[in-house]
This record gives C-alpha cells, structure tokens and sequence, in this order.
C-alpha cells in the first residue's frame, strides 16, 4: 500500500512539473530524465531538443508556425514518463522527443502509439524498434546496429581475441549485452568473464577485480553515464592496464567530466561526438555551449537533431499531421542538404531504426580523439 501511495505521489509530482501548455501553433513534448539515476542523459538530450526549438522558431518555426515545448520530467522511472506520455497527449502535442532510458521507452511508448502520435527516443536497446511500433524513431543507433561496429574494429584493428564485458542489468544492459553475444561468434571472442552490475551502483571495485584478474586482452563496458565513469575511476584506482572498449556511453562528455582523466584512454564507437571533426557539429557545439556552458554529448545531439528532423520533415508533408509525419519516417533518407539540423546524412527503415556514418574514438587529454569513421550499416 505505502509503495503505492508512493508511486502515486511520484507521478503526481511529475505532473505538477510539467510545463503548463501555452497557446501555440505546434506543440512538441519533451519527455525525458531531468532528475533520478537518468538525469545527466536526460538533461543532455533535452537541452538538445530546446535550442534546436529556439533555432527553429527563430528561422520562421515549422511552415510559419511557432513551435511550443512542453517539458515533462520522467524521474528515471518507467511508469512516471508513462504517465508523462499521456499527459502530454492530453495537452495536444504534434510529436515527442525522448525518453532516453530505454527501459522507460519499452513502456511508455506503447502509450504513443494507441495515440498514432510519433516518438523521436534516444534510447538504444534494440527491442525498441524490433515490437512493430509504426510510431517510434531513434535518433541514433540500437545496440544491434553500433555493436557490430565496435566488435569488428576491436577484432580487425586491435587483435582482440579475450573479453570480459560488464555490463548493466537494465533494458539498455540488456540490450547491448545480447547484441555483443551475437558477434561473439563471428570474430572468435572468447568471453573470459562476464559480469552484471546494477543501475545505480556506486561500488565497481570487486567488479574491475574480477575483469582484471580474467586474462582478458580487454574489456566490453555498456554502462549508463554515471556507473560508467566511477567504473572507470576504479579501473584506474586499481591500474587496471587492460584496453577498455565500450558502446557509445563509455567515452561520452559527461562520463569524461565525471571521471576526469580516469577516461584517459578509454576507446569506444560512437554514433555521434562533439569532437567529430564535422563542420556541422563543430557550429552545433559551440553554439551548445556557449548557451548552456557545457561540453554537450551525444545525447544533446541526438535531441537537437530530433527537433530538426521534426522539423524538415513536416514541411517535406506539407502539414502539422501526426500520422503523415510517421507515415513518411518509414523508409526516408534525410541528407544535410535538405535539412542542415540533421548535421549528418541520415536513413531510416520500416522499423523507425537509423543508419549513418558514425566514428570509433579514444579519449586523450579529455576529449574524444577520433581514430575511424566508420560506414553506415
């Protein structure tokens, strides 16, 4: 009963957050993790989606009409961004960006979709684009698609040939945990330990012990911004001196700040960085941040290109229709010719899954140094 209770209160918090709906011509909700464990990710990708917004609006909006965001915080819990999702369906949005968390995503995005409303996620996990949903979009890869990525480059460039993985026992873990298995055979890995650790975990300790002590050439990390940077100041604590490899979050601007030069050396696949060397994205951060004063991550590009293709997309249609919007997503290569905020060429499939160029880096001196740009999938 007290859970319950609780549980109720949390939503009805969360609620009372969100930002009351003004008059406006178009109305997008930003969903996403503006406090709990999913903070840090959530915040990112927000701001993403605002200045994209602001820079919308300030080139004429979407077909001549305003856009209006309406921001709705998650609290890093699945059911709260469910009921987030339909409180911004009750306030009559054209679309929504986020969650971010994909464990929150599986949930809520079910809500979309009996509204026909389109969902722009940042999350990762590839059951999000593999249950059918004609109404989910990433902005970014699924594990299923920069995992490979990953495992052919530490295959064919680094010679790996023993791997311990740590990996987070969420939906986003998950995800990425079964995604590496299937590329396990492919490149002859030998999985030397295999170790599960938990959202929010604060203690790595026994956790970098056991990686270390494996015989492992390196290790697979797939944590989550916060878990992966005090994994790394543990691993450096405790001279870990084996390569540490990860998807997307383990070399990220945040889990740089977080763990100071304890993420020195760590290498990774992103599918997008702000030291990409890209003209696009160079403008995009410095615009970034200069306005909020931060290094922004993949995430804050991920929300920022959401908000473009939003944008350019519906002028494509021709009108604010929710439907027509999904409609067209299915299927469509966006180039940056087209719609500069996308920063790079884009496709996605009949599942709402993306492809693009993306980069293989490692961090020197705390910042992402690009080592590959690898092709789309």
């Amino acid at each position: 009963m007290l859970k319950t209770l609780l549980g109720t209160a949390a939503v009805a918090m969360a609620m009372a957050m969100a930002t009351s709906p003004a008059m406006a011509d178009i109305k997008i909700g930003s969903i996403v993790e503006l406090s709990g464990p999913g903070a840090a990710a959530g915040t990112n990708f927000h701001d993403g989606v605002k200045m994209g917004i602001e820079e919308l609006n300030a080139s004429g909006g979407i077909l001549g009409e305003q856009v209006e965001l309406l921001e709705y915080d998650s609290q890093t819990d699945s059911q709260v961004s469910r009921a987030m999702v339909q409180k911004a369906i009750d306030d009559d949005i054209y679309a929504i960006t986020g969650t971010v968390f994909s464990s929150s995503t599986v949930v809520n995005m079910l809500v979309a979709q009996q509204a026909g409303i389109p969902q722009f996620t940042g999350s990762e996990a590839p059951a999000i684009t593999a249950k059918g949903n004609p109404y989910i979009f990433r902005t970014t890869f699924g594990a299923q698609k920069g995992i490979p990525k990953m495992a052919k480059y530490m295959a064919d460039e680094m010679g790996v040939k023993k791997v311990a993985v740590v990996w987070a026992n969420t939906e986003f873990g998950k995800g990425g945990h079964s995604a590496f298995e299937e590329e396990v055979g492919n490149y002859g890995f030998e999985v030397v330990a295999d170790i599960p650790t938990e959202q929010a975990q604060t203690d790595f300790s026994a956790d970098v012990l056991k990686a270390k002590t494996s015989g492992a050439d390196a290790i697979f990390v797939y944590l989550t911004e916060e878990e992966s940077a005090r994994f790394l100041k543990e691993a450096q604590k405790q001279s870990i001196g084996i390569p540490m490899v990860g998807e997307t979050t383990l070399t990220g601007a945040k889990v740089i700040e977080l763990a100071g030069d304890a993420a020195n050396g760590a290498m990774g696949h992103v599918a997008l960085t702000a030291d990409a060397g890209v003209p696009a994205i160079d403008e995009m951060v410095a615009k970034f941040k200069a306005k909020y004063g931060y290094t922004p991550d993949h995430n804050a590009i991920k929300g920022y290109t959401a908000a473009w293709t939003i944008k350019c997309v519906t002028e494509m249609i021709g009108e604010a229709n929710s439907q027509a919007l999904a409609d067209k997503m299915h299927g469509l290569t966006l180039t940056v010719d087209e719609c500069p905020g996308i920063l790079i060429d884009a496709s996605w499939d009949d599942t709402g899954e993306m492809s693009r160029e993306s980069f293989f880096v490692e961090v020197k001196d705390g910042k992402q140094t690009v080592k590959a740009i690898l092709p789309p999938n």
